[in-house]
């Protein structure tokens, strides 16, 4: 069906007078007269009573003007839509982050966005880095914040601030007491520490810093999040080494040291994909470069 004729139905619905509904839509009245009744002639029903003094819906007529003005406002809707999404202006970003990127930069970078554009959609998925780097290769996620990239193919990524390393503690620890403390202090404790698979670069550098020293952790649990690591110090069932940037999971029962000793610089990333559709991926990209650029 024309688009137009529903138009031109709708003006005659509203002003319920032939000339007055011609003179809104800027034409004569003798092409708008045949157009409604070349639209009767095609639903096969009759859609106004008219005669020499009014015209009026018939009932038909009533229920194909609530239909006819309900598809023209979605049709217009979706034109707008179209146009701000071809804009960069509406539309969703799968962003993915590890445990430990919840603070700092990220959340910065996320407020300044959502004040910009507060019409797309952001889906925040928590992933180690590992399911990061697989998710941006499947393109289930857009840009995720993680600890270690690959070069790959469709892939672009930007270093981000580097953090540095810094011990976990149960708050009644002897070792709690003090400010800063060194490595090998911790050489006979038990630790706490996320599986390799999850993260091997990062897991492989606390490891070589720790054997620098001579300490080589005896690990008595695993667990994949931050957060979850913290909570088993708290527990008392162990120390850990964790970045800097998990020092604002702040709970009672832990307390977070910093060391004597000179630490390798934690590396922080944020990739992306290069062949996505999102039309907003790269005003995300802009915010996330400007903030990391001061």
């Amino acid at each position: 069906m024309d688009i137009r004729k529903l138009k031109y139905f709708i003006a005659v619905a509203e002003e319920l007078h032939f000339h007055r509904a011609a003179e809104k839509l800027h034409m004569t009245q003798p092409p708008l007269t045949q157009q409604i009744q070349a639209l009767e002639q095609e639903l096969g029903v009759k859609l106004f009573e008219r005669n020499k003094r009014q015209v009026r819906l018939t009932p038909a007529g009533a229920v194909f003007y609530e239909e006819a003005s309900r598809v023209l406002s979605q049709l217009e809707r979706s034109i707008q839509t179209v146009r701000l999404a071809s804009q960069g202006i509406i539309g969703h970003l799968n962003i993915a982050f590890i445990g430990s990127a919840e603070g700092g930069i990220m959340v910065d970078v996320l407020k300044i966005f959502r004040q910009r554009f507060p019409q797309i959609q952001l889906n925040l998925l928590e992933m180690t880095s590992a399911q990061q780097w697989q998710a941006l290769h499947d393109g289930t996620i857009h840009i995720g914040f993680m600890r270690f990239i690959e070069p790959a193919q469709n892939i672009n990524h930007c270093s981000l601030i580097n953090e540095t390393l810094v011990a976990v503690l149960p708050d009644q620890h002897p070792l709690a007491k003090l400010p800063a403390l060194p490595v090998s202090a911790l050489r006979s404790e038990p630790f706490i520490f996320f599986p390799r698979k999850h993260g091997l670069p990062f897991h492989d550098l606390i490891m070589g810093f720790c054997a620098e020293h001579d300490v080589y952790p005896q690990v008595v649990q695993e667990a994949v999040q931050m957060y979850t690591i913290v909570n088993l110090v708290a527990a008392n069932l162990g120390v850990s080494i964790v970045p800097s940037s998990v020092s604002v999971f702040q709970r009672s029962g832990v307390v977070f040291r910093p060391f004597e000793d000179n630490v390798p610089a934690v590396p922080f990333y944020a990739a992306w994909r290069t062949d996505t559709n999102q039309a907003i991926l790269p005003a995300f990209i802009e915010i996330l470069q400007e903030h990391n650029s001061r």
